[in-house]
C-alpha cells in the first residue's frame, strides 16, 4: 500500500462492508441456532469474527476510519462486559498500530520537507516505522549531533481520506449499531468531523507540543518531547522510550495501575494550569510509562487553547453538586449556557443526572472500574429514563466541547485501568474554583 487508499468508492465499499458483514453473520448465526448450536457459542463466534473484521477494515483504511475505531476503543469500558470482551483486544490494537507506508513514500515526503539529501542529517534512520496510526506514522532516527528523534510523517491523501471516511461513517452511523451494540455512533462521528482541520495541521500540533514541553521541562511526573523541526506534514522531536499505557491496562499490577491512573489524571488537569492547553485526545495510545516511572505524552494534534486555564465555573459547579444545592447548580448552568433561559428543568432531577461527574470527588479516594462506567452509561442510554430525557434538554456550549470530551474520555481510561487513587486532591490542587468554593462556604 503506497499511502492511504484514496478512491472514494473503494473506501465507501469497505466501510459499508462492516454493518453488512455483521448482518450476514447474524443471519448465519440464526441458521446455526435453528440447527441446534448453543446460543453462547454462536454469539461468541459472531463477536469474534466481527471484531476481526472491525480491526482489519478500520486499521487498513487508516484516516477517519481508524480515528473512529480509536474512539470506540476508548469507550469500550462503557459497554456491557459480555459485549465488550470480544472487542477489547481488537480495538486496543487500533490505539497505536496500523499498516505502514512503504519506504519509497517515506522518502518522497522527507525529500520534499527536509531536502533531497535528508538522510545526511542522520547517522541512523530506521526504515521500519516505530508506530503507525490514523493519519501518520513515526520513524526512529539519530541526528548527527547524537540526539535520538521521532520523525512523524503525515500520510499522503490524509485530508481527503479523513473527509471521505467521516462523510460515509455519518451515513452508516445507524447501521453500525450492529457492530457494537449499546454505542451511539452519531456523536462520535460528529466530534471527528468538527476537528478535521486541527488534526491535519502539523505546524499547529508542533506549537502545542513545544508549549507543553516548555511547561513541563525537567518535571518529576511528566515527559513531553521537545520539537526540533516541523512543517505542515512532518514533525521531528525528541525520542522518548517507554511502555504503552495500554499494556498496563491488560497486564499491570494494582499498584502500577493506581499510580499511572493518578499521574494520568494529574496530567490532564495540569495542562490548562501550566501550559494553557488541554490535551484533548485522551486515549491510551498517546501515553507511555517511562523507565523512571514518569508519564510520557505524545501526539498533540488535538488541544484546546485555554490561556486562562480551565473555566472556574467548572470547579464551582462541581463543588455545589457535592453539597446537593440543586437550585444553585441550576442557576450556574443557566449562566454558563448549559441550560437555555426558558428551559424548565427540575433541580433535583438535575442533581441526579450530574451525580457521576461529582462522584470521583466525593470521597478522599475513588475506585474507577468498568462496572461503574457501564452503570453511568446505562443511566442515559435508556430513552425511557428521566436522565435520558434530561440529556436532550441540556446544551453543550462550544467552549466546553473538548473539555467535556476529555472529562468523559479520561474517566473511561481510568475505568479501563481500574485505578484507585485520591482524585479529589487532584481537583483541589488543579481545578480552579473547586477548592476556592469550599473555602467560601
Amino acid at each position: 500500500m503506497s499511502d492511504l487508499p484514496r478512491k472514494a468508492l473503494s473506501r465507501t465499499a469497505k466501510l459499508a462492508s462492516l454493518p453488512l458483514g455483521a448482518a450476514g453473520r447474524a443471519t448465519v448465526g440464526l441458521g446455526k441456532r435453528i440447527g441446534g448450536a448453543p446460543a453462547e457459542a454462536v454469539l461468541a463466534e459472531f463477536q469474534r469474527r466481527t471484531a476481526e473484521q472491525l480491526f482489519s477494515v478500520l486499521g487498513e483504511l487508516k484516516g477517519g476510519a481508524m480515528k473512529f475505531g480509536q474512539m470506540l476503543s476508548l469507550m469500550e469500558a462503557a459497554m456491557p462486559e459480555e459485549l465488550a470482551a470480544p472487542y477489547r483486544a481488537t480495538l486496543t490494537k487500533l490505539q497505536d498500530s496500523a499498516p505502514p507506508m512503504p519506504i519509497s513514500t517515506v522518502d518522497t515526503i522527507l525529500s520534499r520537507e527536509l531536502g533531497k539529501r535528508w538522510r545526511d542529517r542522520f547517522t541512523e534512520f530506521s526504515d521500519k516505522p516505530a508506530a503507525a496510526a490514523s493519519i501518520g506514522q513515526v520513524h526512529r532516527g539519530t541526528l548527527k549531533d547524537g540526539r535520538e528523534v521521532a520523525v512523524k510523517l503525515q500520510y499522503p491523501g490524509a485530508a481527503e481520506a479523513l473527509r471521505a471516511d467521516l462523510k460515509q461513517l455519518g451515513r452508516f452511523a445507524r447501521s453500525f449499531g450492529a457492530l457494537v451494540p449499546g454505542m451511539d455512533m452519531k456523536p462520535l462521528v460528529a466530534e471527528l468531523q468538527e476537528r478535521i482541520g486541527e488534526e491535519l495541521d502539523y505546524d499547529r500540533e508542533a506549537q502545542a507540543q513545544q508549549q507543553y514541553a516548555d511547561a513541563f521541562k525537567d518535571h518529576d511526573e511528566f515527559v513531553v518531547p521537545r520539537v526540533i523541526k516541523h512543517s505542515p506534514t512532518v514533525i521531528v522531536s525528541e525520542w522518548i522510550e517507554g511502555k504503552p499505557l495500554s499494556s498496563f491496562i491488560t497486564n499491570g499490577t494494582k499498584k502500577q495501575r493506581d499510580e499511572i491512573g493518578l499521574k494520568y489524571a494529574r496530567f490532564l488537569f495540569s495542562g490548562p494550569k501550566y501550559a494553557g492547553l488541554l490535551h484533548s485526545d485522551p486515549h491510551p495510545g498517546n501515553y507511555r510509562v517511562m523507565p523512571d516511572g514518569r508519564l510520557g505524552v505524545v501526539d498533540f494534534g488535538l488541544c484546546a487553547r485555554l490561556p486562562e486555564g480551565l473555566p472556574p465555573a467548572i470547579g464551582r459547579l462541581l463543588r455545589l453538586s457535592l453539597t446537593g444545592d440543586g437550585p444553585a447548580i441550576h442557576d450556574g448552568l443557566v449562566a454558563e449556557g448549559f441550560i437555555k433561559p426558558r428551559m424548565e428543568i427540575d433541580p433535583e432531577q438535575l442533581m441526579d443526572y450530574l451525580a457521576p461527574f461529582a462522584e470521583p470527588a466525593r470521597d478522599t479516594t475513588f475506585q474507577f472500574n468498568r462496572a461503574w462506567m457501564r452503570a453511568q452509561a446505562n443511566r442515559t442510554s435508556d430513552f425511557r429514563s428521566p436522565n435520558a430525557t434530561l440529556a436532550f434538554k441540556l446544551n453543550l456550549p462550544p467552549s466546553y466541547l473538548l473539555i467535556h470530551r476529555v472529562w468523559i474520555g479520561g474517566m473511561a481510561v481510568l475505568s479501563q485501568l481500574e485505578a484507585e487513587a485520591p482524585f479529589r486532591s487532584v481537583l483541589e490542587e488543579l481545578l480552579p474554583g473547586f477548592a476556592e468554593s469550599e473555602a467560601h462556604q
